[in-house]
């Protein structure tokens, strides 16, 4: 896929459910602009298996999702399982709360419903890398294993905390600082293309891997502090049962997961 001009053709906008619950008028604002400048054919899906069956269903129109971050997603991984993103570019236009829009401005895609409908029918095609896990699941934009956090107690009535300081005092003591590195660490192995970054020997802090430029990830792994950076076209973690935040969304836990870059596998539609 190259980069080229997006001609206006017939487009299938798909407009997620919980975009029409959170914000209709910039839903309607979005289709009155598509339809006055394209063909579009409006679909209005009720659930995630609707959205999955009119997607397939597309034809030869192009695809424009009316939603936030995990609507982009679920239709970029729909597209990819079908072997769908090489027929030709998808259209974003961000609509949700302003917390699921990150990876829509991480894109380069407008934030106004306005200017991301126009950019639909005059915008050019952005081409863009993706990581595929050994599931067939996608990532756009990251994905990163975050520290372990220590579990926050919930509120308790005053005599129970009194109760609990008090048994805090006089029964609990400090835990000895595990070997190897901080209590809040995993016991991960973390590989890049076959080379071991960090091996279960020594506490994990952190994990992020990234499309970058040249058509390979960016790998940063923090290990006892220090951070090494690598460039890789797959990657391997494996360990300890761990969960992982990739784009707009949390999944795991899972003992080994595999990562491999797929260069200029799909194509969104951006601003001239």
């Amino acid at each position: 896929m190259s980069p080229a001009g997006a001609p206006v053709g017939g487009l299938l906008v798909l407009v997620d459910p919980v975009a029409r619950r959170l914000d209709g008028e910039s839903v309607r604002i979005a289709k009155d602009v598509l339809s006055a400048g394209a063909a579009a054919k409006i679909c209005l899906p009720d659930s995630e298996a609707e959205f999955a069956r009119a997607l397939a269903r597309r034809g030869h129109r192009r695809p424009v999702i009316v939603g936030d971050d995990r609507a982009l997603v679920r239709a970029v991984g729909l597209l990819h399982r079908e072997r769908g993103l090489a027929e030709g570019a998808v259209s974003l236009i961000p609509v949700g709360q302003a917390g699921s829009l990150g990876l829509a401005r991480l894109l380069g895609v407008p934030l106004s419903a306005v200017a991301a409908a126009r950019t639909v029918l005059d915008g050019v095609v952005g081409v863009r890398d993706l990581l595929v896990d050994d599931s067939d699941g996608v990532v756009l934009g990251g994905l990163r294993i975050p520290p372990v956090r220590p579990p926050v107690p919930r509120p308790a009535g005053p005599s129970v905390r009194s109760a609990y300081r008090s048994l805090v005092r006089t029964l609990i003591r400090p835990p000895a600082p595990a070997p190897g590195g901080s209590g809040g660490g995993h016991r991960l192995r973390v590989e890049a293309d076959g080379v071991v970054l960090a091996d279960v020997d020594r506490r994990v802090e952190d994990v992020s891997v990234a499309p970058a430029d040249g058509g390979l990830a960016e790998v940063a792994v923090r290990v006892d502090g220090s951070v090494v950076r690598v460039r890789a076209g797959v990657v391997t973690v494996s360990g300890a049962d761990f969960r992982y935040r990739a784009d707009a969304a949390v999944a795991g836990p899972v003992r080994r997961r595999t990562w491999t870059l797929r260069p200029a596998a799909w194509g969104l539609i951006l601003p001239r």
